[in-house]
């Protein structure tokens, strides 16, 4: 770390200012850059800083955030950034920074050791604590520069320091244990019997217990939107008839769109919030959180025909093509900051907007109907005399839409929160493969989703290798990993069923073969084939399980291409893995997902090029989930299931009611 004397010209005064700069000034990683001026010596991830730590006997700490998470910009203000706190690291620790979002999978592993040593998830910042041959042994997260006892920065320190010197052996103690959490939470569970779809129940009353029934959603607080649950509702829902599901469904969705979740001014979801009531968020913005919601809303109008649904799909879209794109792919997250205020882009003050209508000439009962219903309140909702916006009411405004231009001209005065510009392979798939779903609903979506994906290709896909992330103008440099491959298969699979494109299958070939080399080792899915060992699980939380992405991709691909040995592998990991589909399955939903296609069976219909997209709005509206069409050279439809046809005719109305039948 070298710390450099700047000479800095204002109001015509010479000021100096000393500034650092340590080893992360080299780095692409927006967030990396962010820490590149902290007086913590900062290493990146690499064999250099683990050498160090050997050579030097010092104890290794890792910090692994993102750009845009809240806490870690606190927590940087408070100790990286103080040099009281750089001095106990820098003396003691080779201290190494990690962006999540370049390396979710080292994220993951030491996510699930903390979940397993402290039986509750973790979070971001997440800080680890190793021996110098990276060990761990001790993890947290957000820390504190001061706090009681050993819970600051400036306590916690020396303590380990002082522990590496003086008792080894009770450093070593705690090193074996976190050994045997890691060896615990990476155990196979293996599913030892057989079940049936009857697992859809015990699934829906599980999710029911969870269920929030006044709000929706399924947890009290935080509150995170969880589209696998969503989506696995709807699917039960379209196969058991289950009004419980549905009803789960609805609420959930109608009390998001109405709530502070979603941006009611400018469209586009929120990462989660703080309360039951979807009403204060946590104003971070992710291109995954709402890539995933969009297909689910998508499924819901076209079974509901809600205008709600359509309208959030519209203008989530509007939104992440406006704030989220640029040249052709979507960049990957806005802060929940502005202008070092949480929330501060997008919250209003009662008197301020009051006042300008008034100067306006709105009348004062017009004024207070729209203030009322975007929940503008007089004494504030969130921080003071400031509000959030959410719908509180049934009778929307006459003078709705003049309020929302209002408040978006004085948004547009402010600093837009920073958008972290990383190009991440496996989230620009998912919104790719939500702009192929609301092709359904609007048929310019189709021409969009397929620039957007040649817009990735020509990016990540390089002489035959997949690339995870870059920055617009740099070269990929690191090599795809298993979410990068299973979301873009996915999305190419929502492709083909939209447009017929013989090269999108072609691709899902090759993905495959490449994915199931680079992944399944030993009967065993990994995150990444760099060596990290960091397994695979099911877990939805976040965002869907890419484990469960993969293994209905290649249930899919199956189907497309009769090739049975795609279903072997998916079979042989649910066995060998898949123990929480006994135990609790609304835990792991995309797993359940899976394992219902793989009983239940997908139906394949046939025809060629032309009756398919004559007919695509009948093959749409089938009720039965598990449906796929493929182009084959017949005059007539057939409907198939892997490696045979069951039933055909000229005629496809006739030919699904034939199908709905044999399903009942």
């Amino acid at each position: 770390m070298r710390k450099v004397l700047f000479l800095i010209i204002t109001f015509g005064f010479l000021w100096a200012e000393d500034t650092y700069i340590n080893a992360l000034i080299g780095e692409d990683s927006p967030y990396l850059q962010q820490h590149a001026h902290n007086p913590v010596n900062w290493y990146p991830w690499g064999e250099e800083a683990f050498n160090k730590a050997k050579k030097e006997n010092k104890l290794i700490f890792l910090s692994i955030g993102y750009s845009t998470c809240h806490w870690c910009h606190v927590m940087e203000e408070e100790s990286f950034t103080s040099e009281a706190v750089a001095a106990l690291l820098n003396e003691g620790f080779v201290s190494i920074k990690v962006d999540r979002e370049e390396f979710p999978q080292l994220d993951k592993k030491y996510q699930k050791m903390y979940m397993a040593v402290h039986g509750k998830r973790g979070g971001w910042p997440l800080s680890v604590f190793m021996s110098p041959k990276a060990e761990v042994f001790h993890l947290a997260t957000y820390i504190p520069r001061d706090g009681y006892g050993a819970m600051g920065m400036m306590n916690l320190l020396p303590s380990f320091t002082r522990l590496q010197q003086e008792n080894v052996g009770q450093l070593q103690v705690l090193v074996e244990e976190h050994k045997q959490a890691a060896l615990r939470v990476n155990a196979k569970g293996n599913l030892n019997e057989q079940l049936n779809v009857g697992v859809m129940d015990q699934a829906v009353h599980d999710i029911s217990a969870e269920f929030d029934p006044e709000n929706g959603g399924f947890a009290s607080r935080p509150k995170f939107p969880e589209a696998s649950k969503l989506a696995l509702l709807i699917d039960i829902y379209k196969l058991s008839g289950n009004k419980k599901a549905l009803h789960m469904v609805e609420l959930t969705l109608k009390k998001m769109a109405r709530g502070g979740i979603y941006d009611q001014i400018d469209g586009g979801f929120f990462r989660y919030t703080t309360d039951r009531q979807w009403q204060i968020p946590h104003f971070e913005k992710m291109l995954y959180t709402n890539a995933e919601l969009l297909p689910v809303y998508v499924h819901m109008y076209a079974l509901t025909t809600d205008p709600l649904y359509k309208k959030v799909v519209d203008e989530t879209i509007a939104q992440m093509e406006k704030s989220f794109m640029k040249e052709g792919v979507y960049l990957s997250a806005s802060d929940a900051d502005s202008d070092g205020e949480e929330g501060g882009y997008f919250i209003y003050e009662y008197a301020e907007v009051k006042n300008h209508l008034e100067r306006q000439g709105w009348k004062p009962d017009e004024i207070e109907e729209v203030l009322a219903y975007l929940g503008i309140e007089e004494d504030g909702n969130i921080d003071g005399d400031f509000s959030h916006t959410h719908i509180t009411g049934d009778h929307v405004p006459l003078k709705i839409e003049e309020a929302k231009a209002y408040l978006r001209e004085v948004r547009v005065k402010r600093t837009f929160p920073f958008i972290d510009s990383k190009i991440i392979t496996a989230w620009n798939a998912m919104m790719i493969k939500a702009l192929f779903a609301a092709s359904r609903l609007e048929s310019h979506y189709l021409t969009l989703a397929e620039h957007r994906v040649e817009a990735l290709l020509k990016r990540m896909r390089i002489k035959e290798g997949l690339y995870h992330q870059m920055l617009l103008g740099k070269e990929p440099k690191q090599e795809g990993l298993l979410e990068d491959y299973a979301f873009l298969m996915d999305a190419l699979i929502e492709g083909y069923a939209r447009t017929y494109n013989k090269a999108y299958l072609s691709l899902l070939r090759n993905l495959a073969k490449e994915a199931i080399e680079k992944f399944y080792k030993q009967k065993q899915w990994y995150l990444s084939d760099d060596g990290i060992g960091a397994v695979a699980d099911f877990d939805d939380r976040y965002y869907t399980s890419a484990l469960s992405v993969m293994l209905e991709n290649l249930v899919r691909l199956s189907s497309l291409t009769e090739d049975l040995s795609y279903n072997e592998i998916v079979k042989e990991t649910i066995e060998n893995s898949g123990a929480v589909l006994k135990k609790s399955p609304a835990k792991a939903p995309k797993l359940l997902h899976v394992f219902l296609r793989l009983k239940m069976g997908d139906i394949i219909l046939k025809s060629n090029m032309k009756n398919l997209r004559k007919s695509s709005k009948e093959i749409e509206a089938m009720i039965y989930p598990f449906v796929l069409s493929k182009v084959e050279e017949s005059d007539k439809y057939l409907a198939c299931r892997v490696n045979s046809c069951f039933a055909y005719d000229t005629n496809i109305t006739a030919l699904i009611n034939h199908i709905e039948k044999e399903q009942q």
